[in-house]
């Protein structure tokens, strides 16, 4: 059926009104406690909305209906690991957080350990969320060129182009409010699709859910104890939670907006609070696949891939208007999480290195960089993504996978600081090496799942810190401890 002029014009309108809504908040960028942190005067609503959105990308809303039309709803075994490792986060790193005036998750790890431990957390985080982002402006590109007809490559410089025009005026503020708005337009978008979807399946809900349940597409929880299937009980719970712990923990691209919070009780009340709204949008996307399953019927490879199964579903089967509203939904997802890649990259860039090597500078020429450090990263995920046109299968494992391989190691450092008073800088590099090498093995040389790789990492992070450190002079050893 293809798009229609209504749907081309809801797009544009869209991507016009979000552009512009963004660049509103440029004149409130005066300092870099504006642009990188919003003020710290962020409510704990939009912080929520805001985390949600963050890790949500086009990865997720392509590829969770794909997972499920091949397999079933065991995935939201992992879901439940998220909202745990929220808990974990609030007790463990978010006083953490609160205890002095900071810009990134790694001057937590200067004031314990050190600078040079510093910035071989903050350079971790550059190079693995750069190459885990690539891979997410890889993943809009699938819908764009479906649906707009559009190379991949021009598809992801129109979005990337966008994104960068109010990220680079806006800040954290432009960020934080246009993923409140985005996540609205995304939900709302995604609802509107699973009802259509029920009036296009012959015999509605009660027929795709017979059909589902006899297939065993509605199974959810998998209670084997097998190591090499990756969306069990015990992988998703446990997995799940060091992968969250790590991510929101641990992550600038989270704890970024974490720290824009007016207090430690917002901060903490919009983490739980992110955590229910994920585990409801999961199963959002978990059930549109299911439904898709029961609506075609066909193996996924007919596609190409199950990443292409829902977008060419919106663009051929959906009614003239829905399909625009429901790409444009698509787009706020994939717009929003590449803002918040865009501005927390910037903001290790800067005050993770730049400020650290010149501290002299003055505020205004950090601003100025900071600025193009933002640009500078956008033509960074734009190559990345371009390379990551040849990958396939999907891309939300792979976007997983890409993430899970560092998160081990800087779990592992993060609770040593937080955790251990024996811990010092000498050993927890060596700790962080030796995790960061054992997560490598893992993705490479084994079929061990993802689920287990930050688990695995994080422990042998955190028991090499501990015994190399307690072998280690004790001059070395740092003078500000927890407490």
């Amino acid at each position: 059926m293809g798009l229609s002029h209504l749907d081309f014009a809801i797009i544009a309108l869209y991507l016009a009104g979000i552009t512009l809504f963004g660049l509103r908040f440029r004149k409130k960028q005066r300092t870099l406690r504006d642009y990188f942190l919003a003020g710290r005067d962020i409510p704990w609503w939009a912080i929520a909305l805001s985390i949600v959105a963050a890790e949500t990308s086009t990865l997720t809303i392509i590829s969770i209906p794909g997972l499920a039309y091949d397999t079933n709803l065991t995935f939201l075994q992992v879901v439940m690991g998220y909202v745990v490792g929220r808990v974990v986060i609030s007790f463990v790193l978010l006083p953490q957080y609160f205890r002095g005036d900071l810009y990134t998750a790694y001057e937590l790890i200067e004031r314990r350990f050190g600078r040079g431990l510093r910035s071989m957390t903050a350079g971790l985080f550059l190079l693995t969320r750069a190459a885990a982002e690539g891979v997410r402006v890889y993943a809009v590109s699938i819908v764009v060129a479906i649906a707009l007809g559009t190379g991949q490559v021009i598809s992801i410089a129109i979005i990337t182009a966008l994104t960068v025009i109010y990220t680079f005026e806006g800040g954290l503020a432009a960020v934080i409010w246009t993923d409140v708005v985005q996540t609205a337009i995304y939900v709302g978008g995604t609802l509107i699709g699973l009802a259509t979807i029920v009036h296009l399946v012959p015999g509605g809900w009660s027929a795709i859910h017979a059909a589902a349940a006899g297939a065993g597409k509605l199974q959810v929880f998998n209670f084997s104890t097998s190591i090499s299937i990756p969306y069990t009980f015990w992988a998703g719970l446990i997995g799940g939670t060091f992968l969250t712990t790590a991510s929101h923990g641990t992550d600038q691209l989270i704890v970024q907006r974490l720290l824009a919070a007016r207090g430690q009780k917002q901060s903490t009340v919009a983490l739980l609070s992110s955590g229910l709204a994920v585990l409801f949008q999961f199963a959002l996307f978990l059930i549109v696949g299911i439904m898709l399953w029961a609506y075609y019927r066909v193996p996924s490879k007919m596609f190409g891939t199950p990443d292409r199964i829902y977008p060419t579903f919106i663009v051929t089967r959906m009614p003239h208007g829905i399909s625009g509203l429901l790409i444009a939904a698509i787009l706020a997802a994939a717009m929003s999480n590449l803002s918040a890649a865009l501005n927390s990259l910037s903001s290790s860039a800067i005050m993770d290195f730049y400020a650290q090597l010149r501290p002299q500078t003055d505020e205004k020429t950090k601003m100025r960089l900071s600025r193009l450090a933002t640009l500078a990263w956008a033509l960074v995920l734009f190559g990345l993504a371009v390379i990551a046109l040849h990958k396939v299968g999907r891309v939300v494992e792979v976007g997983l996978q890409i993430a899970s391989v560092a998160y081990g190691a800087l779990l592992g450092v993060f609770l040593l600081g937080v955790l251990t008073r024996r811990a010092n800088q000498r050993g927890a590099m060596a700790g962080m090496a030796c995790g960061f090498a054992v997560e490598l093995y893992l993705w490479l040389g084994t079929h061990i799942p993802w689920t287990w790789w930050v688990m695995v990492g994080t422990t042998v992070t955190f028991v090499t810190g501990w015994v190399v450190s307690f072998f280690v002079d004790a001059s070395t050893r740092q003078k500000i401890v927890p407490g």
